[in-house]
């Protein structure tokens, strides 16, 4: 039997063996949840604010050195 078919086999075998888990969750526990995903959220925000300044001249550079290729030259007319 090849590897991904016994991994297959396996994992429905144990999927048919849960037991209850007598745990409740409260309303709580999803406002916790939802909170940690708000804060997040808020804090890659406020870093890419913090490193705006790096950010921006990173995509500047990469910007001029596309703009520079050999084949965009000889596509532009003179003046």
């Amino acid at each position: 039997m090849k590897l991904p078919t016994r991994n297959v086999l396996l994992g429905c075998a144990l999927l048919l063996c849960v037991m209850p888990a007598h745990a409740y969750i409260d309303p709580g526990t999803g406002s916790a949840l939802i909170q940690g995903v708000i804060a997040a959220v808020a804090a890659v925000g406020i870093t890419a604010r913090l490193y705006w300044h790096r950010i921006a001249e990173f995509m500047r550079r990469f910007r001029k050195k596309s703009d520079k290729s050999p084949d965009d030259r000889s596509k532009r007319t003179p003046p």
